[in-house]
């Protein structure tokens, strides 16, 4: 792992390459301008869960033309919200969203509170939401970490495990790069880096302004982080499936499981009865497992199951 010290001097360097490379987008202040307007920036990180910028730009235009502030987002019908948020997936952000308009307007007098601890006790509002608003909208220093920034620090830092399993390290690292000032802008353009260089294919490594700190880079090796989890296996099974005259199944998940392997949750297709029965029946398993002798009965199905999960 490289030098924390070495870590530190990328702000500077970062926030230049981003006066001058800042994507320009309808909810963003120029860089060193004054802080957005909380409310433009809270929709937008809204709409921006799971949803692409080029998806969210017309709707988030639409959306604040029909409700520019959010004291009229907050009076809006629910029927007149949920319409204008079709297509934009995930339909519970837009409960919430509507939600937090009302809490905002009821609880706050029409403003957003400044500090993260308040803003996460908005509907809907959790520790990624509320640190974007708190260092964007307001300048505080905040600790601001998206998917992109994950993979940025992950690459900066060589971290050896998955992100899942470096949450708390990334976020760390992330607190010791965070400047004192232009917090905004410097979450900005950690995003802004993540999205357009420290992409997660073919990561753009000589354009990047902060490539000297990066130890992914100096190993060559920028695309093999952030490590990925190790993938499931799938097995894919063919054999028979023994069934009692009353159609009830007779292979028992458990013994199979205690034999062949990880088998919950294996789930069975009937493809056809066949006509003739049989005193037993053998499960084979591809893949190396074996097979298992599961039941005898009167009659059986074929079937073809698919197990994940081996190998995790």
């Amino acid at each position: 792992m490289p030098n924390p010290l070495r870590l530190t001097n990328i702000a500077d360097d970062l926030l230049a390459w981003y006066d001058g490379h800042a994507r320009t987008l309808p909810w963003r202040a120029p860089p060193g301008a004054l802080p957005a307007d909380p409310y433009r920036v809270w929709l937008s990180e809204v709409m921006l869960q799971q949803t692409t910028v080029a998806a969210v730009a017309p709707r988030y235009a639409r959306f604040l033309a029909r409700w520019p502030t959010v004291a009229d987002l907050a009076v809006a019908h629910d029927a007149d919200v949920m319409q204008e948020w079709a297509g934009l997936g995930y339909y519970a952000r837009a409960r919430n969203l509507h939600a937090c308009a009302k809490a905002v307007v009821a609880d706050h007098g029409g403003a957003f509170p400044r500090t993260e601890s308040a803003l996460r006790a908005l509907p809907g509002v959790g520790a990624y939401t509320a640190a974007a608003i708190a260092a964007i909208a307001f300048g505080a220093r905040a600790v601001v970490v998206d998917g992109n920034v994950e993979r940025v620090i992950a690459r900066l830092a060589c971290l050896p495990d998955p992100v899942a399993e470096s949450k708390p390290r990334i976020r760390e690292l992330a607190d010791g790069l965070t400047p004192d000032a232009r917090c905004g802008d410097y979450a900005q353009a950690m995003m802004d880096l993540g999205a357009t260089i420290c992409t997660p294919r073919n990561p753009q490594c000589l354009l990047c302004p902060i490539r000297s700190a990066c130890a992914a880079h100096r190993a060559g090796q920028p695309e093999a982080y952030p490590v990925k989890r190790a993938g499931r296996q799938t097995a894919t099974l063919r054999g028979s499936l023994l069934a009692g005259a009353g159609g009830q199944r007779l292979a028992d998940p458990a013994a199979t499981e205690r034999s062949a392997g990880r088998l919950a949750g294996v789930s069975h297709q009937r493809l056809g009865a066949d006509p003739y029965a049989a005193p037993h029946c053998w499960c084979t398993l591809s893949g190396g497992l074996g097979a298992q002798r599961v039941a005898r009965a009167a009659r059986f199905h074929a079937f073809s199951s698919r197990a994940e999960g081996f190998g995790r």
